[in-house]
């Protein structure tokens, strides 16, 4: 019989793989309970879900790097341990199972393959020169390290790497020597070929920790990280076509510095959860429009929140036909293995696209005016003109350059209110900045007219000093001249002793005198 706190966890389960799908608010982070044997709670671990399964690679935990994998059902909500096998031709002899047949690792990446995991990278206790990298092969279970050529780019942890098409696409990192890299590096997967990327323009300054997306096949999008003291929120775009680099200025909501955040990209949306900087956790989760190029929050965490967190892990999951985020382990002063998921709001992909600015909304006026005067053009075509069966209707030739130009007119007007929209953004920006600047110029002025005091005191302390000084050393001399009276007082005394002495004598040889007498 079950205890009243397994039936409790039995009967919560039950109604959650049964009805929570439809029951969740939309954007709301939900803790969901799983059953089956918990894996350790731990960070900078790797995810990914494969055909509605989340795998958990390696991790840390108090200093010690993990190797196992770990699989939630995502159907059923219940983790098991993946035990593999070491593939026959892999370094190692045999072909028996084991407890480490992954190497423990931390702050590596993961990457679906087909019907393979890809892992990259990390931090080990084995040395290595250069990024290994593993696979795990989910329909056989065996494991094994993928022989790649070309030059592979040293080995580092807290990188990024960016499945685009067949290739991935490696960015930044910190070596075993703790040098930051901000270096790209790609490695074919048909061929297993590594290449070295030599990007134009100004990179990323280098860091680890930060996340990269890929947005349209060919801008790959670096977001936040750190150094070994700065925190970054900057945004950066890697043109895969041109190879250059640019910082593109952004939209809408501020966003803080982190580090050790995870992110999701699903169509256009980039959902960003999690990170911090050393001191706080990131309390809200982010969605970056990477199309529109516009931050906004999505929700925002209770503080201590599990989810405000370093070094967690989402991913994207299909359950029910709905889309959902799925969310794993991390570091916020506490180690954490909950699952927590996100039921995301339907998108209708179907709306056009509002233009983001008078470059884009003139651009589209143009294409638009194109596409009416080729219209206008077809209907002076005689097998057009047939059908009005010889009757000269000209007003109808206007009809579609009028409505032409009203849509021109529209997206222009739609550039004139997000043009306003955002000079009123920056000028708000730029008054806070001026009520900042001003503020400070007040208290540089207060610190200024202090530090002109404590210099006057400094000098007045300096004057004193200098009396002192003079003080001490007429001091000595007075102390040398008591010496000498001293020693003359001494000489005197010495001389009237003997003065004294000699006194007494001659009194003393007189009255022996006078007695003979």
């Amino acid at each position: 019989m079950l205890s009243a706190g397994m039936e409790t966890e039995e009967i919560l389960r039950d109604i959650y793989t049964s009805n929570w799908p439809s029951e969740m608010d939309y954007e709301q982070w939900v803790a969901l309970p799983v059953s089956g044997p918990q894996p350790s709670a731990r960070y900078k671990h790797a995810a990914a879900v494969v055909e509605g399964k989340l795998y958990i690679t390696g991790g840390s935990r108090n200093g010690r790097y993990l190797s196992d994998v770990q699989v939630c059902d995502l159907r059923s909500w219940t983790w098991s341990n993946l035990k593999m096998k070491i593939e026959p031709s892999a370094d190692k002899p045999g072909g028996s199972s084991s407890q480490e047949v992954i190497t423990a690792i931390s702050g590596h990446s993961m990457i679906k393959w087909g019907r393979k995991l890809l892992l990259l990278g990390g931090h080990s206790r084995k040395t290595s020169d250069t990024m290994i990298v593993h696979f795990i092969d989910l329909e056989t279970q065996a494991c094994g390290v993928v022989e790649t050529s070309g030059k592979a780019p040293v080995v580092r942890g807290g990188h990024s790497v960016t499945l685009v098409g067949s290739k991935l696409i490696v960015f930044g990192g910190e070596d075993n020597n703790r040098k930051l890299q901000n270096d790209v590096h790609i490695l074919d997967l048909d061929t297993m070929t590594w290449n070295a990327v030599e990007a134009m323009q100004t990179p990323p300054a280098p860091r680890f920790d930060h996340i990269a997306a890929v947005h349209s096949e060919r801008y790959l999008f670096i977001f936040g990280g750190c150094s070994h003291s700065i925190f970054f929120n900057d945004l950066h775009v890697l043109d895969l076509q041109t190879m250059e680099w640019s910082q593109p200025q952004v939209q809408g909501d501020l966003v803080t510095p982190r580090a050790g955040h995870a992110g999701i990209t699903i169509d256009e949306m980039w959902y960003i959860v999690g990170g911090g900087d050393n001191n706080n956790g990131c309390l809200e989760t982010l969605v970056l429009n990477m199309s529109k190029l516009v931050w906004s929050k999505l929700t925002t965490l209770k503080e201590r929140h599990p989810l405000a967190s370093e070094g967690l892990s989402i991913c994207s999951a299909l359950i029910n036909g709905e889309k959902y985020l799925v969310a794993f382990g991390g570091y916020n002063g506490k180690y954490n293995n909950e699952v927590f998921v996100m039921r995301l709001k339907p998108r209708d992909l179907s709306r056009p696209k509002i233009y983001q600015s008078a470059a884009a909304a003139a651009a589209a006026a143009s294409v638009t005016a194109a596409y009416a005067l080729a219209k206008s053009e077809k209907l002076d075509f005689p097998e057009i003109d047939l059908n009005f069966k010889g009757n000269n209707h000209p007003e109808q030739d206007f009809t579609v350059e009028i409505e032409a130009i009203k849509e021109e007119k529209r997206v222009l007007q739609i550039s004139i209110e997000e043009v306003r929209s955002e000079n009123s953004r920056l000028q708000e920006k730029i008054d806070e900045v001026n009520g900042t600047h001003a503020e400070l110029s007040k208290e540089l002025h207060s610190v200024q007219g202090q530090l002109v005091t404590e210099r006057s005191r400094c000098f007045k302390l300096e004057a004193q000093i200098a009396e002192l000084q003079k003080m001490l050393e007429s001091l000595q001399s007075i102390e040398n001249e008591v010496q000498i009276l001293r020693r003359q007082k001494s000489v005197l005394e010495q001389e009237m002793e003997l003065n004294s002495a000699a006194q007494r004598q001659g009194s003393g040889v007189w009255r022996w005198m006078a007695g003979g007498n």
